[in-house]
């Protein structure tokens, strides 16, 4: 009934703790590797999952590409990064509600926390986050974004109260490298909004209410017209003051700031260095992205 579908790359340290998490209520767990060099895939595969191979673009066409591998009798997808795991709470919520849910219900929210060096981010107003993450087959696609990526359904939804948390056991260092070459294809994403090079889909729509979807509202219309570089100072002031991130200890003080302040503002810089580069060189958002940030956002052909 259920189908767990995770990405993954180089991620030996987590993919048998997330695939533990769903084995009482998946009956497939599909693995898309984008060529990990580690014992990722012996690892899933000895744990019953299936994987196979896709060169990685990004999130969401890899995450499309794995939804399109399923068989057409997949009646339900969980999407899972291969660093969450789904709660006890949220796997005995799924296994009991799920079959139970209405013919016209496209997907169902479920809660998000995150754990940042091994300490649980209660403040800062960022957790738990609302998102969707079941959807039936065939009636979800992710976003064809760069970054944020979000499950599209056009139907009715259904809420769960259970959480999946993202407790990632990697380095600061890789941390920081992650979060880097996400500040690139945020850029991406900021740049497509003001020229319109790529196709927008967006979960904004303060009629349908959900938290996700009202936050990218704020981002995309209200947000993203502030200046650069003075907006991430003024976020991290609400997050980290107004809305208590202090609290969350040392170890939240290093999340609030640098994922609040510090990537906010590499964004902004980016954003900058791209525009510049188009200006001094007379170049088009796309053809700046590929000089600057080395991302080639022409359509894959091959897809």
């Amino acid at each position: 009934m259920l189908t767990v579908v995770i990405l993954t790359r180089d991620e030996e340290r987590h993919i048998a703790r997330a695939i533990g998490s769903v084995t009482g209520i998946a009956e497939r767990i599909f693995v898309a590797d984008s060529g990990s060099t580690d014992r990722t895939v012996t690892i899933a595969e000895a744990l019953g999952a299936e994987v196979r191979f896709n060169p990685w673009r990004n999130y969401a066409t890899q995450f499309n590409w794995a939804l399109d591998q399923l068989p057409q009798d997949t009646e339900w997808v969980l999407r899972l990064d291969a660093d969450e795991i789904v709660t006890p709470e949220l796997a005995r919520e799924i296994g009991a509600q799920l079959a139970g849910l209405g013919a016209d219900i496209d997907g169902a929210w479920v809660s998000r926390r995150m754990t940042f060096l091994g300490r649980p981010i209660r403040w800062g107003g960022v957790f738990p986050v609302r998102v969707l993450r079941l959807f039936r087959h065939g009636r979800g696609r992710c976003e064809d974004r760069w970054m944020d990526e979000h499950v599209l359904v056009s139907g009715p939804t259904a809420d769960f109260s259970g959480e999946i948390v993202d407790d990632n056991l990697n380095s600061l260092t890789w941390w920081t490298a992650k979060h880097n070459a996400y500040a690139s294809r945020e850029v991406v994403d900021l740049l497509n909004l003001r020229y319109r090079f790529m196709t927008h889909e967006t979960v904004a729509d303060l009629r349908g209410g959900k938290q996700a979807e009202v936050k990218r509202w704020i981002k995309e219309h209200l947000y993203a017209r502030l200046p650069g570089g003075s907006r991430a100072f003024i976020y991290f002031v609400y997050r980290y003051f107004i809305r208590l991130g202090f609290l969350d200890g040392r170890e939240g003080t290093a999340f609030h700031v640098m994922q609040g302040f510090w990537y906010r503002f590499l964004v902004d810089a980016k954003l900058f260095e791209v525009e510049r580069h188009m200006q001094r060189h007379g170049s088009d958002a796309p053809a700046a992205i590929k000089a600057v940030l080395g991302i080639d956002v022409t359509p894959d052909r091959n897809r």
